[in-house]
């Protein structure tokens, strides 16, 4: 049976690859997408998430808009990654997948209720979304299968020293979120850093030669163009789809249990991922921490789901 999901995001390229992972693949039924602030304002994140299910010829999937703002903190957008409108490159087309009226609490809640069976939700920006889902309607938390986000770090982030994006965003939410005691697996830069968007992976993407790929393509070059001006890797890792690829193949990634903590009052280190590796704390494991990626693999899915689409 497929795995029913809910991809909560902040579409950012990476985030387009992660819905186009989620709607392609036959061993994941993609019950709704919720938006979220974080790598652009939310009118923005919305209608790319809208713009990147229209290119792709995905519809009867409900698009829901959540927070505009972290829970306690003022929003910093990605533009130097992601441009003014978070898709920089391609001339976006205009959405034909409507937005839903509810908000993203909202459907998040009417699916898990509606559901049979427990579902999966995969964030791929900040947590925002999934910690208000869990203030509003704990009696729900028995719906949620496990979460698997994308976000933190075992080492150095890119905000910063230490921050990784999606938990500087808001480290209070990604605080909340990692107490919950709900099964959580984290996809930190240190794997996504091995998902590196070469040559010959944008030929491959190319190679397939629909709608999707030709967008997706537009994508990866100018995504590949920025982290290289800002971070000096002309090669740069598409972090999002690895969430979606572990809830398909488990095989795809190795994890390691641990206990994670997120500093949230730190003046250099607010939103670091404080993973004990080493058990050092001696504090109960709360984490599924991926650590290293089948590179082949994850690519042979990402190109396999673009080639299934429009």
């Amino acid at each position: 049976m497929p795995t029913p999901i809910i991809l909560d995001c902040d579409p950012g390229h990476d985030d387009v690859f992660a819905l186009w992972l989620a709607a392609g693949n036959p061993s994941i039924d993609l019950r709704g997408v919720t938006t979220v602030s974080g790598n652009g304002h939310l009118e923005h994140t919305t209608r790319n998430a809208r713009v990147a299910l229209t290119v792709a010829g995905v519809d009867g999937v409900p698009v829901a808009a959540g927070a505009d703002a972290p829970l306690k903190r003022a929003l910093t957008p990605a533009t130097w990654i992601h441009g003014e409108n978070a898709l920089g490159g391609p001339e976006l087309p205009e959405p034909t997948v409507p937005l839903d009226p509810r908000g993203a609490v909202e459907l998040m809640a009417d699916i898990l209720e509606a559901s049979a069976e427990a579902v999966t939700l995969i964030p791929t920006g900040p947590l925002t979304n999934v910690a208000l889902l869990l203030d509003q309607k704990p009696e729900l938390r028995e719906k949620i299968k496990e979460i698997i986000w994308m976000g933190g770090s075992t080492g150095r982030g890119n905000v910063g020293a230490y921050p990784e994006f999606n938990a500087w965003v808001d480290p209070e939410a990604a605080d909340i979120v990692l107490r919950s005691g709900l099964p959580i697996t984290m996809v930190g830069l240190n794997i996504s850093h091995q998902a590196l968007i070469t040559e010959s992976v944008i030929q491959r993407i190319a190679g397939i030669g629909n709608r999707t790929s030709e967008f997706g393509v537009e994508l990866l070059r100018f995504f590949c163009g920025t982290y290289d001006a800002v971070e000096g890797m002309p090669e740069g890792p598409l972090h999002d789809p690895i969430t979606v690829a572990i809830a398909i193949d488990r095989a795809v990634a190795s994890v390691q249990r641990c206990h994670v903590d997120v500093e949230t009052s730190g003046e250099f280190t607010s939103g670091a991922t404080c993973v004990d590796l080493h058990d050092m704390l001696g504090k109960e494991p709360n984490v599924d921490v991926a650590i290293t990626l089948d590179v082949d693999r994850f690519w042979h899915l990402v190109s396999d789901a673009v080639a299934q689409l429009a």
